[in-house]
């Protein structure tokens, strides 16, 4: 009788800690705001309404992959992981199985975030309805399906540790790092990368092209990068998906919507503090302006398609029509996002801060490659800017790009 009532004891002893070590609502609120900072969604949903599920193809240079289920399914998801397996996989790559995690998944720049956010990821994840979806193997060309191949490099590309604040710098910027160059992983489109898709570390958030876009420079450049914005532009751009200077398009209207909109207005402030205080990384491109005939065939475009919207002297109507005097994407050295707009047209983004529509058309059918080239070297080079010349076949290479 003794041993069955020490057997009781511990049982009642066990499930009342099993009990306690539920997580809060509180934990499980926080939770979900760093999922959103993080904006585990956009690429953990192909189906919105299986959100979490996985199944989104992911095109790299080596191939595509496929992103896993993130639901509390036991047998195709993240249910039956321990908190150790969770922790393991998001800061150092590692799934539960001892396999290697390729770098899509952004553990480079999650290997930043503290422990307790990571179990708080968790803790949410964990209140989601389970789905089951089994994950997808990649679709990677030789040699590059072998996971073995991961821990070279990540011996040679892969740095482990937490974010380290900087004492001389205020809470906020401190805060704005955390979230820049951890949670929310900007640097994994804004930071050129090399020959085998590592960061250069030493041109961190200045700029590269994804999937025939061009994330530009959030370092300080004057003409290209955000020297011309202050903090309260930058704000304004991650919370509305648009301000006085641009509108957001692509992949990072995709961001806003799912993530930057439904963040804090106080961590949106301290990213904003924080990438306004970079300094430039490398130099602006050096540009030659077109000749005169090829400003003259880029203003007569202009003047038939453009002018109506953005007026003859390129004001257009900010946070309707995009300003194109100054406009640091604009005067990229790289014009594949320029590109895609002119051919595709383009969707003003709708957020609660700013619901209103507005659309371009495509040009696609409409224009030939030289007249596409010939307008863009136009906007790229009036009213004060300066953007390197674009050529028919950069156009070209654009259109087969096309969705």
């Amino acid at each position: 009788m003794r041993r069955i009532l020490v057997g009781l004891v511990l049982c009642s002893a066990v499930a009342g800690a099993a009990v306690a070590a539920e997580p809060s609502p509180e934990l499980i609120a926080y939770g979900k705001t760093l999922v959103e900072a993080g904006n585990c969604a956009g690429c953990h949903t192909a189906d919105p309404t299986k959100p979490f599920a996985g199944g989104k193809r992911i095109d790299t240079p080596f191939g595509a992959i496929y992103a896993p289920n993130l639901t509390p399914d036991r047998d195709t998801g993240i249910g039956a992981w321990q908190d150790a397996d969770f922790t393991r996989a998001v800061r150092y790559g590692f799934a539960p199985d001892g396999s290697l995690y390729y770098p899509a998944f952004p553990y480079p720049y999650f290997t930043r975030m503290t422990k307790d956010d990571t179990l708080a990821i968790r803790a949410y994840l964990g209140t989601l309805a389970p789905v089951a979806s089994r994950n997808k193997p990649p679709e990677l060309r030789w040699p590059f399906g072998y996971r073995g191949l991961m821990r070279a490099w990540n011996l040679l590309f892969f740095t482990p540790g937490l974010f380290e604040p900087d004492q001389s710098k205020s809470a906020m910027w401190n805060r704005g790092g955390y979230l820049v160059t951890g949670l929310g992983h900007c640097g994994a489109c804004h930071t050129p990368k090399n020959y085998f898709g590592a960061d250069k570390t030493v041109q961190a958030l200045a700029g590269s092209e994804l999937g025939g876009w061009y994330a530009p420079r959030l370092d300080g450049a004057s003409r290209t990068g955000l020297q011309s914005w202050s903090a309260d532009d930058i704000t304004e751009y991650l919370q509305s998906g648009r301000n006085a200077r641009s509108h957001a398009d692509g992949p990072m209207a995709e961001v806003i919507v799912n993530s930057t909109s439904k963040m804090s207005d106080a961590d949106v402030r301290a990213m904003a503090a924080y990438l306004k205080d970079l300094p430039p990384v490398r130099r602006e491109p050096k540009v030659t302006p077109p000749d005169e005939a090829e400003m003259k065939a880029g203003q007569a475009v202009y003047a038939k398609l453009c002018i109506a919207c953005h007026e003859a002297d390129g004001s257009g109507a900010p946070r309707i029509y995009p300003p194109l005097p100054g406009n640091a994407l604009l005067q990229s050295i790289n014009p594949s996002s320029t590109l895609r707009i002119i051919l595709d047209g383009a969707h003003t983004v709708t957020t609660p801060r700013a619901p209103n529509t507005g659309e371009m058309p495509g040009y696609a059918r409409q224009l030939s490659d030289d007249e596409i080239a010939a307008v863009t070297n136009y906007i790229r080079n009036s009213w004060g800017n300066a953007g390197p010349l674009v050529t028919p076949a950069q156009v070209a290479k654009a259109r087969g790009q096309q969705p």
